[in-house]
């Protein structure tokens, strides 16, 4: 009887929570549909993925800069290892 009235119980909560939770989402919906469709949001949208269209190009010279340094560093000017290692020196225990 206790199993019975435990299921009953929960079945219950989860009938009422569900669509408590469905109304609370149906909410949210809307006034994520309002904001997004506002002309002032739209417009400063389009005005950051315009700025973003023309900043590409320079991050990305900048970013293949950056990797082709950090490689020279690692591997060397002329292409070999360096000869020395930065780190502890000596046997690990």
């Amino acid at each position: 009887m206790k199993k019975l009235s435990l299921l009953i119980a929960f079945a219950l909560g989860y009938v009422l929570g569900a669509q408590a939770g469905r109304e609370r989402y149906e909410q949210i919906r809307g006034t994520v549909n309002k904001v997004k469709n506002d002309p002032r949001v739209q417009e400063k949208t389009q005005h950051a993925v315009d700025v973003a269209k023309h900043q590409a190009p320079i991050v990305a010279d900048k970013v293949t800069s950056a990797a082709g340094a950090a490689k020279d560093k690692v591997t060397g000017t002329n292409g070999s290892a360096p000869h020395h290692m930065a780190g502890p020196q000596g046997d690990l225990p």
